[in-house]
């Protein structure tokens, strides 16, 4: 039964309470926060009227934990117990950051395996997950100081090239920090929910995004309120702290200081070389002084420093584009978001790129922010649902391992999410129970080739003959890109399921490969394919053979007994030796040759099962 709101004659219907939902934008070097306030959506500022939270939190000699710009000051005389560009840790192994430079004045912690690096602290070991959450409560508390109320949801931006490692642990953040997230928006679509409905634009669109820490391309396709993301491209490991970094090793070189000088005053050359970057987007040439050492660095030259790099961004675009089946001339507009995308270096690089300037006219740093607040106001329903269709798309392929190491991709990248797909398995050996699933992402034919998210099992399986099994595995996508898998044996309804929380992520270098290894190999892949699916085949028919000679090996006589015994050998030794066509080939071969073999084991089975009971062994059944 329904309930419904009555009210008196002539009074006016209680208008619906709007509820308090803000977006966030958890930056590498800031965050921000932002919420509709006056028919609008803004930047939530802080007590002295700054809108950008750095984002770094300091572990105090007492206890205290200090977050934004007085924990930024730490960092210069604290530095072991001061956490920088804490989102760059998120998803990786300690290994790799032992290995990094950036990360050398850290001690991180023991007892924590490789899959979960935390970071020594006066307070005690902290992993990325923690520290983010004092990042999330500080901009909380500002919201609902803001806000006069507490919060009821948050939307929370990351970058769209994050795997699943690196989502899950920002949702733990967020809870950590008291948030119910709404959902996670990738930073570049929520730029594009900035632009698209602020001005109308439609077309094709290319968001260019350059933080802190990370690098994002997107084409979206924006028509009538509808965007749709056709590609993705970036590196989860590249931002203008590393434009910092060739500026902070280039002042060191000049000024001639020793490994150990470095490492020593490692957070000063960073700070130094993050403020000439600043000054280099304003003036053509800056003085620099460190170490008794002083000097002019000019903008040109600080472009030639820092090609490498823009022509990483670059090669991104390029593989965009052909992604999305686009050429240049097709992209309507570039949106640059980010800090980093002040520097005219690169404002200069995409405009000579696409032929065009791109668009600045909202603030870079405040853009993904504005989206993601948009995008809370509609999901917790202060505006209605229909208001825009946002469609994203999942960057890496999704896939299951099957004989020969192969992968089976179910869900191709860029396929639109949230998505739910399906596909039907089937035991390979007789009398099969159980079968293992090893879920994988990536664009290559090989599990080798791939990387590994999670294994699990199905247990339960009713025995039967090979292939006779139904095996449905159903991956579902949510809309924060994260990964549920789940198996079901279709006759006994057994299932098993897993989410998908890997515990580290991929590296720079891995991330960057993935996607160009899967052009350059193209070819290769497509002939290991071939020739590992007909070494599966011929094992199949190899194992079913024998298994048959086995069972009535009396209706072949010796000669056919010997024959077929010299073409399972000389296939068997195929596997190991021949290309496909020749495994193609003998496997034909001994089909034909097993054929008669075949009929009269399909006749010997069909004579037993149609054999009855005569009618006068049939008992009658007492009244």
């Amino acid at each position: 039964m329904a309930l419904l709101q009555i009210a008196e004659p002539g009074d006016k219907p209680a208008k619906p309470a709007h509820r308090l939902a803000v977006g966030i934008d958890l930056g590498t070097t800031n965050s921000l926060v932002a919420a509709p306030c006056a028919g609008k959506v803004e930047i939530l500022p802080d007590a002295d009227g700054g809108y950008l939270l750095p984002s770094i939190v300091h572990y105090g000699a007492e206890g205290e934990v200090t977050v934004g710009a007085d924990a930024r000051k730490s960092s210069l005389t604290d530095p072991g117990n001061t956490v920088v560009s804490v989102k760059r840790l998120l998803g990786r192994g300690v290994a790799e950051l032992r290995d990094s430079p950036q990360y050398r004045h850290y001690e991180f912690a023991a007892d924590r395996d490789d899959h979960s690096p935390a970071i020594v602290t006066r307070a005690g070991s902290k992993d990325p997950v923690e520290v983010s959450a004092e990042i999330l409560k500080s901009l909380a508390k500002r919201a609902e100081h803001n806000l006069n109320g507490a919060l009821e949801g948050a939307v929370i931006t990351v970058p769209a090239y994050f795997n699943d490692a690196q989502r899950q642990q920002t949702k733990d953040a967020a809870k950590l920090a008291g948030l119910n997230v709404l959902r996670l928006l990738n930073e570049p679509t929520a730029a594009a929910v900035a632009y698209g409905l602020d001005s109308q634009d439609q077309g094709n669109i290319i968001v260019f995004d350059l933080g802190g820490g990370t690098f994002d391309v997107s084409l979206l396709s924006l028509q009538k309120g509808v965007f749709e993301v056709l590609s993705t491209g970036g590196d989860t490991h590249l931002g203008g702290d590393d434009f910092d970094q060739l500026l902070a090793d280039w002042i060191s070189e000049q000024a001639g200081l020793s490994i150990t000088e470095v490492a020593t005053q490692r957070a000063q050359l960073n700070q130094l070389a993050t403020q000439l970057k600043h000054q280099l987007s304003e003036l053509e040439s800056v003085e620099v002084e460190f170490a008794g050492w002083q000097g002019e660095l000019t903008r040109a030259e600080f472009a030639d420093l820092c090609k490498p790099l823009v022509a990483r961004t670059i090669t991104t675009c390029r593989r965009v584009l052909r992604d999305g089946d686009l050429k240049v001339e097709d992209v309507d507009n570039i949106v640059m978001v980010g800090g980093s995308t002040r520097m005219p270096v690169v404002r200069d690089a995409v405009a000579n790129f696409f032929g065009k300037p791109p668009l600045t006219n909202i603030d870079p740093d405040k853009v993904v922010a504005i989206g993601a607040g948009i995008q809370a106001d509609v999901l917790i329903g202060n505006k209605p649902a229909d208001s825009f269709l946002l469609l994203d798309v999942n960057p890496l392929s999704l896939g299951l391992e099957t004989m020969g190491e192969l992968v089976e991709k179910i869900i191709p990248r860029n396929t639109t999410i949230p998505v739910a797909r399906a596909q039907e398995f089937t035991t390979f050996k007789d009398g099969q129970t159980a079968m293992s699933l090893h879920v994988v992402q990536g664009e290559r034919e090989l599990v080798s080739d791939c990387r590994s998210l999670a294994r699990f099992e199905l247990r339960g399986i009713p025995p039967m003959v090979a292939g006779a099994a139904k095996i449905r595995v159903t991956f579902q996508v949510d809309a924060d890109g994260l990964l549920s898998a789940m198996a079901e044996e279709l006759s006994t309804g057994v299932r098993s399921e897993i989410q998908v929380k890997p515990s580290y992520g991929l590296n720079s270098q891995q991330i960057e490969e993935m996607l160009q290894a899967s052009q350059e190999h193209a070819r290769e892949d497509m002939e290991i394919r071939a020739l590992k699916e007909a070494q599966v085949e011929a094992a199949q028919l190899v194992d079913a053979i024998q298994a048959a000679r086995a069972a009535d090996g009396d209706l072949l006589t010796a000669e056919e007994g010997q024959q077929i015994d010299t073409a399972v050998a000389a296939l068997a030794k195929a596997v190991q030796e021949a290309d496909s066509k020749q495994l193609h080939e003998q496997t034909e071969a001994l089909n034909r040759l097993s054929g008669e073999f075949a009929a009269r084991r399909m006749d010997l089975h069909i004579s037993k099962a149609l054999r009855g009971e005569s009618i006068n062994k049939v008992e009658s059944t007492p009244e």
